[in-house]
């Protein structure tokens, strides 16, 4: 399958390659980025550089699938978004992101994902879209809520961040939950 490009109102979701190492280092190098990601803040560019060769190996592996979240405005690279431990198979995925702080609360993000939830249940036919969220993020919490996820629990020490364990709310939105949001 060659690499699907989405396009939204104000974004394109491109296929991340090396010409956009040096952006995703500026993004995932802040802490403010990083707090809530699940992994430490990144301190040199050869990070940025190995993740776009593992966000290509899972996309070819077909267990995966990542974004560049590009301004149709000026052709600026300001985050990424995908889908995570892809299992085509049971047709579930879970959903990520990080944005560089500059362009919170503008709608981006929520603009991203839900080009991402169309894509994922209308063209590869996915059931279920889960998300994992640390408590303490309560503005992706209450973004994800607001397009339609439900809270189904929390995972106790689930993720290892700056050598302490972190809970993590799970969060799902199924196939025909969607649809009947589209309706509505």
């Amino acid at each position: 399958m060659a690499f699907p490009s989405l396009i939204t109102n104000r974004l394109k979701l491109v296929e991340i390659n090396h010409n956009h190492v040096d952006s995703l280092y500026e993004i995932l190098s802040l802490e403010e980025v990083t707090r809530y990601y699940g992994t430490d803040r990144f301190t040199y560019l050869g990070e940025a550089s190995r993740l776009i060769d593992m966000f290509h190996k899972n996309f070819y592996e077909k267990r995966g699938i990542r974004w560049g979240i590009i301004l149709k405005e000026n052709q600026k690279f300001i985050g990424t978004i995908g889908l995570n431990a892809l299992q085509m198979n049971n047709k579930r995925a879970e959903i990520g992101y990080e944005l560089h702080p500059a362009y919170w609360r503008k709608g981006y993000i929520s603009e991203a994902i839900k080009e991402v939830l169309r894509f994922s249940f209308e063209i590869i036919d996915l059931n279920r879209i889960g998300a994992v969220v640390y408590p303490e993020n309560e503005p992706s919490l209450k973004l994800l809520m607001k397009i339609g996820f439900e809270k189904e629990g929390l995972l106790r020490g689930y993720i290892q961040q700056n050598n302490q364990f972190h809970d993590t709310y799970v969060l799902s939105l199924l196939k025909y939950e969607w649809e009947n949001r589209q309706k509505n």
